[in-house]
């Protein structure tokens, strides 16, 4: 696969005429290529819109940036191939003056992107396969899926035992009596070690239980994340910023009836309300350091929307960039989510560091893309499996938001809500 833009060609495919398996087939032949992104929307509504359906490979990646500072200036570099990448939650330490040390399982680059060489875009009923285009179609249509059972995983095991949650959970509702912060979302780690496991089957077994708007795939060499994210970072569409961050969780009902009693019930939650209210102010505070004076503003407070276990309360938050200002200003404004950290920021990832037992990595952290011109759209990463083939690591982190009010215990069964689809694919249980 040439780096050439010039050799770049298109071919559009009527979808009607490929297999009813073929974004299987597109999946398991991207994965294996060192550098793999796959964004999934699966059909979804959403606020705004989900995800763009793409899937992008590149086999040559040696010029990619690993830190904020050479970001930017590799965006700028010509092309007309989308951008591929994350920012783990560790980019943090970058923007403000904040360290980890706690374990970790991973050895992700604090950020990757990759310019992709070939790359697909579902177009309503058309397919365009971009790039080096030539053959790929045949050998995506010759690819095999095979029918492999589900992974066998015997047991995870907590980071941080249920106790030790617990006592973690009183602990910030103490800091938060004290002044400290307002709001905190701690999260833990469950893990397997030795585990092999086929990555493109697992994250398709993963789409499948628990479908969602901001879903991926990415690998990078012998690192492996699937997600099945319902919620959107930033997003930019010309001048245009938007952010939905999600707070306030319920389960699904059984029936119609008990359905909406869950939804309602969610929606009349004052603890779930201020924990949405308050983080809404902090990303209207994020945005407005990179937006034009006056043009934050809140499109949608307390949106709830359903998924395949949860509802979900979602807000959305939009604003106009001002002029000159690009991905990089964006993310050191509002870097990590204010979801996926808490408020006061700063203070509540110190607290973070404290409290859990477990880097983050790109957990919290962000996957997305950037097109030529300069619109991007990253979601957040959770709801999400990462792993390690060269050393069989396998795990999940789940988190909640902690305010005064909280109670530990429901806390923790949060946390094993979130967690439900992640357990189910692994086919497994924690320990």
């Amino acid at each position: 696969m040439p780096e050439d833009s010039a050799l770049a060609s298109c071919l559009t495919v009527p979808l009607a005429t490929l297999p009813a398996d073929f974004r299987a087939r597109a999946l398991r032949w991207a994965a294996g290529i060192a550098h793999c992104a796959y964004f999934e929307p699966n059909n979804l509504a959403y606020p705004e819109g989900p995800f763009e359906h793409l899937l992008a490979v590149a086999v040559h990646a040696t010029d990619a940036p690993r830190t904020l500072a050479e970001l930017q200036p590799w965006l700028l570099q010509a092309g007309t191939a989308p951008c591929c990448g994350f920012v783990t939650y560790d980019v943090k330490n970058e923007i403000e003056a904040l360290s980890s040390a706690n374990h970790a399982g991973f050895a992700w680059p604090q950020l990757h992107f990759f310019r992709a060489e070939i790359w697909l875009r579902w177009r309503g009923e058309q397919l365009e396969i971009h790039g080096a285009a030539d053959g790929v179609l045949a050998q995506i249509l010759a690819t095999k899926v095979p029918g492999s059972g589900p992974p066998r995983v015997s047991g995870l095991r907590p980071r941080l035992p249920k106790v030790e949650y617990l006592q973690a959970v009183e602990a910030v509702r103490e800091d938060i009596l004290n002044g400290e912060v307002y709001e905190l979302n701690l999260c833990q780690e469950f893990y397997a070690e030795g585990v092999a496991l086929d990555p493109a089957d697992v994250f398709e077994r993963l789409n499948a239980t628990s479908p969602a708007p901001f879903a991926g795939f990415f690998r990078w060499h012998d690192h492996y994340l699937l997600c099945a994210s319902p919620e959107r970072f930033v997003a930019r569409r010309g001048n245009q910023l938007i952010s939905q961050p999600i707070k306030g969780t319920a389960r699904r009902g059984a029936t119609p009836a008990a359905d909406e009693q869950q939804r309602q019930a969610l929606f009349h939650d004052e603890k779930e309300r201020a924990e949405n209210l308050m983080i809404v102010d902090l990303v209207r505070n994020d945005l407005a350091r990179v937006a034009r004076t006056g043009t934050v503003q809140v499109p949608e407070l307390f949106g709830l929307y359903p998924f395949r276990h949860v509802w979900q309360m979602i807000s959305t938050v939009a604003a106009e960039l001002r002029p000159g200002t690009d991905l990089v200003d964006v993310l050191r404004a509002a870097f990590p989510m204010g979801s996926m950290t808490g408020a006061p920021k700063i203070r509540a990832m110190q607290l973070i560091e404290h409290y859990e037992r477990s880097q983050r990595g790109l957990y919290s952290g962000s996957l997305g893309v950037v097109w030529p011109g300069g619109d991007f759209d990253f979601n957040v990463v959770i709801r999400s499996l990462q792993y390690r083939a060269d050393t069989g690591y396998l795990s999940f982190q789940v988190g909640s938001a902690i305010t005064y009010d909280s109670v530990p215990e429901r806390e923790y069964q949060e946390c094993l809500l979130k967690a439900r689809a992640l357990i189910e694919v692994l086919g497994t249980r924690i320990e």
